[in-house]
Order: C-alpha cells, then sequence, then structure tokens
C-alpha cells in the first residue's frame, strides 16, 4: 500500500471495490496499532518516524528558530562595512550594483547614497567577531555562534521571503520546514505536538507585516504535521480546555466513543484524514494536562528569569515565548518556530525603533542559548536567528525626507545559528566593502534548508512526498550543504 499518496490520489483510488476490500482490515490495524502507539506518556525514541529514517547519525534533535521579521539590517548588525560611512553620501557604484533585484520602493532610484552603521561594531568574545555594539548579550555569547554573511534569496518582499525560508517556495501552499520534520522523524513527546509556533511584536507594532498561517503549514502533507500556534493572550491553545460543565472523565467517555466510530469509518473510507483526526482529537486531550504544566514558571529559578530579561513573565513577548521555547525543547518538541515582527525600518531606523528592536530581542535570544547549554541541551538543540532579507547599504529616501531607513535587499545578508553540530565561534561567507555583493561562501537559502536537513541525519534529497504526480522535497529542485558551517565536516 503506498502511504506517499496525496489525499486527492487516495480518493481516486477509494472509488474502487478491489481497494477497499483488499485494504479495509489493514487499515484498521494501522489505526490501532497508531493509537496504542500514542499511549506512551513522552517515547525515549521517536513515534511515528519514517522507515529508515533519519538517513545518518544527527547532530541535532530539536530546532528553535528565531524568526526577525522584516529584515534586520546586517551592515547595522552582524557585517561592519568602515567604506560605507567612508563615502557616507556618495553613490554606491554602478558596477558593484550591477542587476540586483531591488523591491519597487527603490529600484527606481537614480541616486543610492552610502549609510555607514547607525552605531558603532566592536569585536567579541575570543574569536573576536565582530557584531553591533546594540547587541551585547548576543555578542557575549560569539563564541558559541556561527555568523553567517553570505545569505543569499531572491525575494524582495516579504511574505514570499518568509515562505521561500520556511517551506522552499515562495508561493504558498507547500509543507513547511518543521512539518517535514515532523513527518521524517516523527515525534519525541506524544503530550504535546512536534511542532509549535509562538508570535510576537514590537510593543508600538511599527512593522506592520502580519503571521500567515501558511508560514507553519503542513501544505499537502497529512494534518498532524501542521504547526499548533501558542497564542501570547487567552487560552494558549484555542478550543483544547473543555467547556464549562464538562469533566475530564466525561471528556474522555465521550472520545472513546467518538474515536471508536472514527476508526469504523477509517476501515470503511481509508481516508488518510480520519486517522488524523483521530490523533489529533487525542493530541487535544493530552494538552489539556501538558501545556499548563509547560507555562507554570513557579519552579524556575529567580537567576533564569533573569536572564531572559525584564519582559520574560509577560504572556506574548519574545522573552516569554523563548523561554517557553526552552521549556518546549526540554520536552522533546521537535520544532519551535518563534516569529517576532519589527525590523521592517523603511523610515525609522535612525529614530531608535533599530536599538529598541535589539533591546526587545538581544537579551532573550542570548539567555536561550546560555539556559540551552547550562542544561546540557545546546549540543543536540540547533538555534537559528534570521529574517526574510537584509537591508539596503543605501539610505532609502522617504518622501523626499532624506534618509530615515534602509530598504529590503536580499543579495547579501546576515545570519547566526548556535548549537546542534554547529561549528561555533566562527565566521562563514564574506561580502564587499559595500556589504552588497557576496565574495565568498554563497549560503543560498535552499543551502541552508540542506544544511539543517543534515544535522538531522537527513538527506535532503530523500525526504519526498508524492503530491500530483510529482515527488516533493523541502528544498526543491536546489541545494547543497554547506560543510564548511558544521562543527565536524
Amino acid at each position: 500500500m503506498d502511504f506517499e499518496l496525496s489525499p486527492s490520489e487516495w480518493r481516486e483510488r477509494l472509488t474502487r471495490r478491489s481497494f477497499l476490500s483488499a485494504g479495509v482490515q489493514g487499515i484498521g490495524s494501522v489505526a490501532l496499532a497508531s493509537l496504542l502507539a500514542r499511549d506512551l506518556k513522552a517515547a525515549p525514541n521517536p513515534v511515528g518516524a519514517l522507515p529508515g529514517l533519519p538517513h545518518f547519525a544527527p547532530k541535532a534533535k530539536r530546532m528553535i528558530c528565531l524568526w526577525q521579521g522584516g529584515g534586520p539590517s546586517h551592515v547595522d548588525l552582524f557585517d561592519h562595512k568602515p567604506l560605507l560611512a567612508k563615502m557616507a553620501g556618495e553613490d554606491i557604484p554602478a558596477s558593484v550594483r550591477g542587476d540586483t533585484r531591488l523591491s519597487t520602493m527603490s529600484s527606481g532610484y537614480a541616486k543610492f547614497p552610502c549609510v555607514g552603521a547607525i552605531k558603532p561594531f566592536k569585536k567579541w568574545g575570543s574569536s573576536g567577531i565582530e557584531m553591533s555594539e546594540m547587541l551585547p548579550y548576543t555578542g557575549a555569547i560569539a563564541d558559541e555562534l556561527c555568523v553567517v554573511r553570505s545569505m543569499n534569496t531572491e525575494a524582495v518582499n516579504h511574505a514570499p521571503g518568509v515562505t521561500f525560508f520556511m517551506t522552499g517556495s515562495q508561493i504558498p501552499g507547500r509543507p513547511a520546514m518543521g512539518a517535514w520534520l515532523s513527518y521524517g522523524l516523527g515525534s519525541m513527546n506524544e503530550d504535546l505536538p512536534a511542532y509549535v509556533v509562538m508570535t510576537s511584536s514590537d510593543a508600538a507594532k511599527t512593522c506592520g507585516q502580519l503571521f500567515f498561517e501558511h508560514y507553519w503549514s503542513n501544505g499537502f502533507l497529512p494534518g498532524k504535521h501542521q504547526g499548533v500556534r501558542f497564542r501570547g493572550v487567552g487560552d494558549p491553545v484555542p478550543y483544547v480546555n473543555n467547556p464549562s460543565g464538562v469533566s475530564r472523565e466525561a471528556r474522555r467517555t465521550m472520545l472513546d466513543d467518538m474515536q471508536a466510530l472514527n476508526r469504523a469509518h477509517l476501515g470503511e473510507a481509508g481516508d488518510p484524514a480520519i486517522d488524523t483526526r483521530i490523533s489529533q482529537y487525542e493530541m487535544a486531550f493530552r494538552m489539556q494536562a501538558s501545556v499548563p504544566d509547560l507555562l507554570d514558571f513557579k519552579n524556575e529559578p529567580k537567576s533564569v528569569l533573569e536572564m531572559y530579561g525584564p519582559d520574560v513573565l509577560k504572556p506574548g513577548t519574545f522573552a516569554n515565548n523563548c523561554l517557553i521555547a526552552r521549556r518546549l525543547a526540554e520536552r522533546g518538541v521537535r520544532f519551535t518556530q518563534l516569529m517576532h515582527a519589527g525590523w521592517d525600518q523603511h523610515n525609522n531606523l535612525t529614530t531608535g525603533q533599530l536599538a529598541q528592536q535589539c533591546l526587545d530581542t538581544d537579551q532573550a535570544s542570548a539567555a536561550l542559548v546560555k539556559d540551552l547549554k547550562q542544561r546540557g541541551l545546546l549540543d543536540d538543540t540547533l538555534v537559528v536567528w534570521g529574517g526574510e532579507f537584509g537591508r539596503t547599504p543605501f539610505a532609502q529616501n522617504q518622501q523626499g525626507q532624506g534618509f530615515k531607513g534602509r530598504d529590503h535587499f536580499g543579495r547579501a545578508y546576515s545570519w547566526w545559528l548556535a548549537g546542534g553540530g554547529i561549528k561555533p565561534g566562527y565566521v562563514h561567507g564574506e561580502t564587499d566593502d559595500f556589504g552588497w555583493n557576496i565574495t565568498k561562501d554563497r549560503v543560498h537559502i535552499h543551502d541552508m534548508q540542506a544544511t539543517l536537513m543534515h544535522l538531522f541525519g537527513i538527506n535532503h534529497e530523500g525526504l519526498l512526498f508524492r503530491y500530483q504526480g510529482r515527488q516533493f522535497r523541502l528544498t526543491d529542485v536546489e541545494g547543497h550543504v554547506v560543510k564548511g558551517m558544521l562543527k565536524h565536516a
């Protein structure tokens, strides 16, 4: 039986009596085995992994993606270019700009004046990695980081850029990376989803970017692999708690009866969506107990709370989400995706908003890395910090008012990574003196995806799903593992 068929292809086959008569008992057995497996409270080994996965010994078991939505400015934070300050106000030469794709907000400019970093850089740690003084906490953990200064994407607008990294395509509809990992490697804790998403924003909501659900979609994979969003206000997960007057025992009895009907329906129809429904009802029931425990911080030492910063106990803040991410990592959640908006600085870069973004995210990001390390979790937990692109090395002239910010820029930008098999205290890739063109070790979005999958023990070309007659994978038809970023290449 081909379990890689898409739902539409399943339905086509289900029109044949021969399939129903041959498959009914087998499908029912699979469903029963799946439910029995889910009775494990916390699986020491992954439950639901595909046969043959991982392809080789993994360095990482879980990943925390600290997504900085809007496009953090690489030339202000991670990629020091003194020439930009020296040539302030002078045009970046046409020979440097070439045919670079820019957004419609600046592609028609007649002039492209250089603008240096708005705050000084300094060297951090024994590795001497240069970063902005606006990132003192991140700078303090420089020796744990691999700073990639040669990221590259074709995207020049926010939603396509985010979708590109998360799903491998700029067009919505494909599974997100967390869904691929859940599908391929299974779950390490059956009381919590394998894929969890949390969102936050700067207090002033200056970015204006939306968090679209396709950023954590299961796409054409079974629905149980979709990311589960934890909210910062109200119930963390909608519709999980019992209605007033319904006890946990009554809910269990109702679910048992409902699951019996669903299993009977699954045996008759064989639709994979029914198996998803069974598993998701069971997950919701278990989360009624696991989520309150996850969010109970009374046993967190004061020193740990202080390490994450003053907002750590404010639900919905980036700091609060970072602490929850560490607790999810402890409980074996495979992929945690924190999405923080506020880096889209077209006209407020110089008015303190970039500095405020750093204050909101710097301390908590570094605390997460330190916290994981002191608990022995960093070695097999990947932490990834980055956004959909960087910002232009030239000034964006908003409505003729002069330099107030920078436009989107995907030709070259910076990320950092830590743990999970990543080489620490290392800078990968270089750009030219203007921070415009990559001069060494280009890392395309698909290359980064391939590398992250490699650290999970997955050959990115070998984790496939057949949909509408084609084999799909996260990296589409591209991507190469960047061995220079690996601790042991």
